[in-house]
């Protein structure tokens, strides 16, 4: 038997029952019983909300990590229901309109999927500019950004335990098949990987692709244990189960299955790391939640934590320094802390990089060093991971530090360059150069990018 199943069949574990895995969306919203402690007035602007954003929620996060005495202001009820600021005025008062008159399903569909266009669906050039050619076709379900790295979209793991409110990738969920990222093709996946010598990590991501029953998952990450794909060196895996649905990790019926991949993953000499999106540190405090974290790291595999600072859930220095402090702890490495992305309902969640960048660095002075691998603020913007590195006064002009962690041309990455100070600006497209410049150092070769990626 496997090491990792050996080492953990303990009284612990077998104090964590399985529970069956029950959601609600937008159609039974109302059928959640902590929802009816709730004003009727709260309750019709969640439904009308859910009209536009998608909605998804498991009785483990209503039953275990929301404290409804503290609604609506807890964090984790801020993280996952539907509030009526996360839609601009007039887009709320247009769909709040069909539902006060009782339209038909169809006349709200149409409408959702107007108003979903002005939420910027697909940010940062997703689809376009990121889209990798094979044997001079485009491939479906892949994105190939940077230069060491590919992102593999499994049609499997287009869905999420639950849906976070803040998603960027929240067109997934909405059911338009044109604004989805999916691929069922692993020869797709092997053919292009083998093509490319230079990627030494693949990014397995969605949705979750957690969610996949391990028997698909194996099909798409045995193959690279191959000689011929030893250049990949580097499997990691985004996934919000580790916080949303721990139970895929300790009590679902392939839990063990899943971490004997991940040991054989291990033991081939790939390096997996499971890229955590963690929000806050509530997230980490059940006992099944520790449990799959201990189960995990027993494979070998390295679990890494990232998410963005997001307004009504984690804008506040004590939030971030208590979370590192307990990744630390439980062996979890702090990546990234991240700016909300400019789309979807970011009027709700996104934070002034000024703002931003006090509270980042609040954060990293109340922790050691080993939490202080975090990165950030950092945008994943169209050119590339942007960082904030600081805000200074130069020649009597107050500015931000900006660097690029990582970029579109590899020459980007660690050059720093400098923004006019703008207390208000919340993304990258937001800031003018500093010191009279016209534009930024990138500026041209990524419009020569996008203009190729146009015509391709």
């Amino acid at each position: 038997m496997s090491s990792v199943l050996n080492f953990y069949r303990h009284e612990a574990l077998q104090e964590i029952k399985a529970r069956p895995f029950k959601v609600y969306t937008e159609r039974t919203l109302e059928q959640i019983p902590a929802v009816a402690r709730l004003s009727e007035a709260q309750r019709f602007e969640m439904k009308v909300v859910a009209s536009v954003l998608p909605f998804r929620v498991n009785e483990y996060i209503i039953d275990e990590l929301i404290d409804w005495d503290q609604v609506p202001d807890d964090p984790i009820y801020q993280l996952t229901f539907p509030q009526r600021e996360m839609l601009e005025p007039a887009a709320y008062e247009r769909m709040a309109e069909l539902h006060r008159r009782g339209a038909e399903r169809a006349e709200i569909a149409a409408l959702a999927q107007t108003l979903r266009q002005d939420l910027n669906p697909h940010p940062a050039g997703q689809m376009e500019m990121n889209r990798p050619m094979l044997d001079g076709r485009p491939l479906e379900g892949l994105q190939h950004k940077y230069k060491e790295t590919v992102l593999f979209f499994p049609t499997q793991g287009q869905t999420c335990h639950a849906y976070c409110t803040f998603c960027f990738r929240w067109a997934q969920f909405v059911g338009d098949k044109e604004l989805r990222i999916a691929s069922s093709q692993s020869d797709d996946l092997l053919g292009y990987l083998r093509a490319h010598p230079e990627v030494t990590d693949l990014l397995v991501t969605g949705g979750d692709p957690m969610v996949m029953k391990t028997k698909y998952l194996a099909q798409y990450l045995e193959p690279l244990m191959a000689p011929e794909f030893d250049h990949v060196q580097t499997i990691r895996i985004g996934t919000k189960a580790l916080t949303f649905w721990p139970h895929r990790f300790v009590s679902d019926a392939d839990a063990d299955e899943l971490l004997m991949l991940l040991e054989r993953l291990v033991k081939s000499g790939k390096h997996v790391a499971l890229m955590a999106h963690y929000n806050h540190w509530r997230e980490m405090e059940t006992p099944v939640a520790r449990e799959a974290i201990r189960r995990l790291r027993a494979t070998g595999a390295e679990i890494r934590s990232q998410g963005p600072l997001l307004a009504h859930i984690n804008d506040d220095a004590e939030v971030w320094a208590r979370m590192w402090r307990n990744q630390v702890r439980l062996g979890i490495v702090p990546y990234y802390m991240f700016g909300e992305r400019d789309t979807g309902a970011r009027c709700y969640f996104e934070v002034p990089l000024a703002r931003a960048w006090e509270i980042y660095r609040d954060a990293m002075s109340q922790v050691s060093g080993l939490a202080r691998t975090a990165r950030g603020p950092s945008m994943s913007a169209g050119p590339g991971k942007v960082e904030i590195q600081g805000v200074t006064e130069i020649q009597g002009k107050k500015v931000f530090v900006l660097r690029f962690i990582q970029g579109r041309n590899p020459d980007w990455v660690q050059r720093p360059f400098f923004a006019r100070y703008d207390e208000k600006a919340t993304w990258l497209n937001h800031l003018k150069p500093a010191f009279g410049e016209e534009k930024f150092f990138f500026e041209d070769e990524y419009n020569a990018m996008k203009a190729r990626a146009v015509t391709r």
